[in-house]
């Protein structure tokens, strides 16, 4: 059963964004859409991710971008079960 979500993630690294765009490229089937604000402030960067997947593949893509030094990600889910 799928849930749409919104991943919200702060990056204080930009040494890492090949990281993250691999771990994006992992879970594309999944990405309905996504949008970069490049330094919002100096040394920060903000993505938000939108995504149509089960709850555990949410779960699993915000926890993999969390583990990253640098990055912090929030997961917000639609009330919806299924959409």
């Amino acid at each position: 059963m799928n849930r749409v979500a919104l991943i919200g993630i702060m990056i204080e690294n930009n040494d890492v964004s090949d990281e993250i765009n691999s771990i994006f490229h992992e879970y594309s089937n999944y990405i309905i859409g996504r949008m970069g604000l490049p330094k919002v402030r100096d040394g920060l960067s903000v993505i938000s991710v939108v995504l149509d997947a089960p709850s555990d593949v949410i779960n699993a893509l915000s926890g993999k971008l969390g583990k990253i030094e640098g990055v912090t990600s929030k997961s917000i889910y639609s009330k919806a079960e299924e959409v």
